[in-house]
């Protein structure tokens, strides 16, 4: 009679079994972060690109429009909310990769087996198994408009504004009345402009207090996670 194989529950783990299955979660981990960081580049790089080619275009030539500039605020906003869900997504991988590298890596390095986190091993087994955001999302839209997309929205403001000034038309169309966009009224674009601009502003005044990582390399040392942030 053959014996039955042993179910993995009741067979304990040898520490060099736990030491390589550690080694393959932080390569998976790290990998899964690198990938995420990478899409954050994309999506600046595709804001950049897209505020140069309008602002290009608004201003080299008199007779196109500055409704260009106002599609170009709209289309930078869309990649400002596609970065700040990536950036959410980024520091989930990112935080079990510093869990990883504080606790084990570096107790290893140091050659002091006394992780800073007692209870680390923990912490990343539950984000395992219920993964969570680690900041809610105007959180990320505020990170990401205070590193990167502040000074796009900056300049589109002044291309705007410039754009007005410098091509008055033939003949000569009085200020407020340039601001219309064919049929329509002349208040239209200022106050889109206006709501797009005040709600910025509010992102960045109004959760100025919150707590959280800002930035990729922000090693942030509270990892309690609100349960309404789940994945």
């Amino acid at each position: 009679m053959t014996d039955r194989p042993k179910r993995f529950e009741d067979t304990p783990l040898s520490r060099a079994e736990y030491i390589a299955a550690l080694v393959h979660l932080y390569r998976g981990e790290v990998y899964r972060a690198t990938q995420w960081r990478l899409r954050l580049d994309t999506t600046t790089n595709w804001s950049i690109l897209s505020v140069m080619a309008l602002v290009t275009f608004s201003l080299g030539d008199p007779t196109h429009s500055h409704g260009g500039i106002l599609v170009g605020m709209a289309l930078v906003h869309t990649f400002l909310v596609i970065e700040a869900r990536r950036f959410r997504y980024f520091l989930v991988w990112q935080q079990r990769v510093r869990l990883l590298e504080r606790n084990f890596y570096g107790p290893i390095v140091r050659r002091d087996l006394e992780s800073p986190i007692e209870r680390w091993g923990e912490w990343i087994a539950d984000d395992l198994l219920r993964p969570r955001f680690r900041i809610a999302k105007r959180q990320a839209i505020r990170a990401r408009l205070l590193r990167n997309y502040a000074p796009l929205f900056v300049v589109l403001l002044v291309t705007w504004f410039l754009k007005l000034s410098l091509h008055p038309g033939e003949p000569v169309v009085p200020f407020l009345d340039r601001m219309a966009l064919g049929s329509l009224p002349f208040w239209l674009a200022p106050s889109l402009i206006v709501c797009e601009y005040s709600y910025l502003l509010w992102i960045w005044l109004a959760h100025a207090g919150d707590h959280g990582p800002m930035d990729e390399l922000d090693d942030d040392q509270d990892h309690s996670v609100p349960p309404s942030l789940e994945v």
